[in-house]
């Protein structure tokens, strides 16, 4: 008996039978009714308390602040490029030679290559605001990297308190169309792949984005911890997301528990190594400006708050994977044991951890490759690199995230093991005829 369960030829009609019992109960098998019991009582509580947390810390809207006009904090306006003529570059003074004449520094020979060639004179006209129909000119020197073409959509600065003819200028071009477009592909793939999955694993994202637009950024920015509504949010955000991508199931349930016990180490080690490594999270000009603006926010709790909101969506992919993968090795032979499934499972789960974590170093990297360039034309070290602020904040994202993801595969593959396992063939009517399906088949 045992070798046939092993053989390749049962376990190949096990999965057939599988499929065509999907069809018509879902693709979870059932459980008992006490290990129903014992998850509702460890995720009742926990979904009660993200529900009293987001009660509690929910902020009501970003609170106001007198702009600053710098960066980001600043009042933006819609315009069109209306005409562009070409002139002297020496004839609209676009840069200053140097008084003393002197073109051996950077900013000499870049004043000097100014006054070279033809220069793009845009007139720009507002499209929105209390000004529109406004028109202003705007000069682009021939080496500047963003070009304006005659019918351009851009997004102008609008500087209320400096001189009339100073009080815009072009800080982006529009870019709402093909990122639009490129939007709509995305969500016609998704559909088109995954049909009904496609569309619900659609709403989850957009409950994502709200929590994270409506409740956990305008939270931090009220002056609470950005830890605990980090842990809040992307607590309510997972429960949303499983349950309405996966269903309402045990098989789900183990997932959000897997998943919830990860990033709880996760937020444990961030804390650690953030604060033994004085990382102030207080890196660039977008920080510095956040810090000037709102100097309560605990900089570096932001920081930690980052890397649990970061861990979450590749956690969510590893924990669902080895659960399914533990559930579809138990379809295909019930007499598995827990052991037995674990070890399985956890030979599927250690091909997952060695891809997702290089997906991770390398999409930290990527992201980081205009600083990593900047150093390398330094010809710093690495111990160097490695040690500078910008840097070690993105190793220990990586580092903190990846060994949450790595602990993430055997806790949710022995969970999942244990709790699948305790259903014996013949304890419920659908474990039964699953067995009395493959009892006929082999007779065959």
């Amino acid at each position: 008996m045992t070798s046939s369960q092993q053989s390749p030829e049962p376990t190949g009609q096990a999965h057939g039978h599988t499929h065509s019992h999907g069809h018509s109960h879902g693709p979870a098998a059932p459980v008992s009714k006490h290990l129903r019991k014992v998850i509702a009582a460890v995720l009742i509580p926990f979904a009660t308390a993200v529900l009293v947390g987001l009660a509690v810390l929910w902020p009501g809207g970003a609170p106001e602040h007198e702009r600053t006009g710098v960066g980001f904090d600043r009042q933006t306006e819609q315009g069109t490029v209306v005409r562009v003529d070409r002139v002297d570059c020496k004839d609209v003074n676009a840069a200053q030679v140097p008084p003393t004449g002197d073109t051996t520094t950077p900013e000499g020979r870049e004043a000097v290559d100014a006054q070279r060639g033809q220069c793009a004179k845009a007139t720009i006209e507002v499209t929105t605001g209390e000004n529109q129909g406004r028109t202003f000119v705007e000069i682009v020197q021939p080496d500047a990297p963003r070009q304006l073409e005659q019918g351009q959509g851009v997004v102008v600065a609008y500087a209320p308190d400096a001189p009339r003819d100073l009080q815009y200028s072009v800080t982006d071009v529009n870019r709402k169309v093909p990122m639009l477009l490129l939007a709509g592909i995305f969500a016609l793939a998704v559909v088109a792949v995954g049909r009904m999955r496609g569309v619900m694993a659609l709403v989850a994202l957009a409950v994502s984005f709200a929590v994270l637009t409506l409740f956990i950024l305008p939270a931090i920015l009220q002056g609470s911890n950005p830890l605990v509504v980090a842990v809040v949010g992307s607590s309510a955000i997972m429960l949303i997301a499983l349950y309405s991508c996966h269903g309402l199931t045990a098989r789900t349930s183990v997932a959000v528990i897997g998943t919830l016990i990860s990033l709880l180490l996760i937020g444990l080690l961030g804390s650690l190594f953030i604060g033994w490594a004085s990382l102030t999270g207080n890196t660039d000009d977008n920080t510095g400006l956040i810090h000037g603006l709102y100097p309560n926010i605990d900089m570096s709790g932001l920081l930690l708050a980052g890397v649990i909101i970061g861990s979450l969506g590749v956690l969510d992919d590893v924990t669902v994977t080895q659960t399914s993968a533990v559930w579809e090795l138990h379809q295909a032979d019930p007499r598995m044991g827990p052991r037995a499934l674990y070890r399985a499972g956890i030979r599927i789960g250690r091909d997952h951890i060695a891809s997702v974590v290089n997906t991770l170093v390398l999409a930290y990297a990527g992201a980081a490759l205009p600083l990593l360039l900047l150093f390398s034309i330094a010809q710093s070290s690495v111990g160097t690199v490695a040690n500078s602020e910008l840097v070690a904040e993105e190793i220990v994202r990586t580092l903190v995230g990846s060994i949450g993801l790595v602990a993430s595969v055997p806790v949710t593959t022995a969970l999942a093991a244990l709790v699948v396992s305790a259903d014996r063939p013949g304890a419920t009517p659908a474990t039964a005829a699953r067995g009395g399906g493959r009892g006929r088949r082999r007779k065959k």
